[in-house]
């Protein structure tokens, strides 16, 4: 039985680039970006998420493109092998939600109709972030 137990403790935006003219038409495609640091010394999960904002028709140039850190805490999780499995897929929905937001805010305030991610399942980005996880 897995009983860690994490929290996330902060998060910041550390890239953000908004390029309206590329953005062509309401039909919109995104793209995920994540990886995972371990700070054994401290316990700590730092998980950078970035997402992409695509015309549908065109995957070269992104209109939108924010990063995200999350930095999580641990309990119970003392190195690096005992993070549990269902801490990446969770960890992803926990700051998605902030970067779904910080898209609509940023675009809305560029006084044009606001960007607005749908709410997604990204589960399967649990693979992913756990392939691109390193210690330190």
């Amino acid at each position: 039985m897995q009983t860690a137990a994490f929290s996330i403790n902060n998060y910041r935006f550390d890239k953000v680039n908004i390029d309206l003219s590329n953005h062509k038409s309401n039909d919109l495609s995104l793209s995920f970006n994540t990886k995972g640091l371990y700070l054994e010394k401290d316990s700590k999960f730092e998980l950078t998420f970035e997402v992409k904002v695509f015309n549908k028709e065109s995957k070269e140039n992104p209109f939108v493109t924010v990063q995200c850190i999350g930095l999580f805490d641990f309990e119970n999780v003392t190195n690096f092998d005992e993070i549990p499995n269902f801490f990446y897929r969770n960890s992803i929905a926990i700051l998605f939600p902030y970067l779904r937001a910080y898209v609509s805010l940023v675009t809305n305030q560029a006084n044009i109709p606001a960007i607005i991610l749908p709410t997604l399942n990204l589960s399967h980005l649990e693979g992913d972030l756990k392939s691109n996880t390193s210690k330190r």
